[in-house]
């Protein structure tokens, strides 16, 4: 929680992670990789890497600044797509602490598999 609270502001103004998580939850509801690589879509994927494991930082990495566009893989172009609609401010995404129980699962999991 740490990561996400740490005065980063995106690019797209406050709240653009927490909508792209969301639509992502509603587009993808048993997928929390891919969600939480929608919430955390605005921060450094080498950050993330060994917190939440390679999948979530692939699919930031791959949707980051510079990033090429999104080819085959079509869990980054459902972050792409996701992030594109997220720009929109006036989806109610909740609050980050909403996530905690995700970003937990997600971090056991990627604790598991590099352990």
């Amino acid at each position: 929680m740490d990561l996400l609270r740490g005065g980063h502001a995106d690019e797209h103004g406050d709240g653009h992670g927490l909508r792209v998580a969301a639509l992502l939850r509603r587009s993808h509801p048993f997928d929390k990789e891919l969600q939480v690589a929608g919430l955390l879509i605005d921060h450094p994927a080498e950050a993330i890497r060994p917190l939440l494991g390679e999948r979530v930082a692939r699919l930031v990495r791959l949707n980051g600044p510079g990033a090429p566009a999104p080819g085959p893989d079509p869990d980054a172009e459902s972050l792409a797509h996701a992030a594109e609609a997220g720009r929109s401010a006036g989806l109610d995404a909740g609050v980050l602490e909403d996530w905690r129980p995700v970003l937990e699962l997600v971090a056991a999991g990627a604790y598991g598999r590099t352990a």
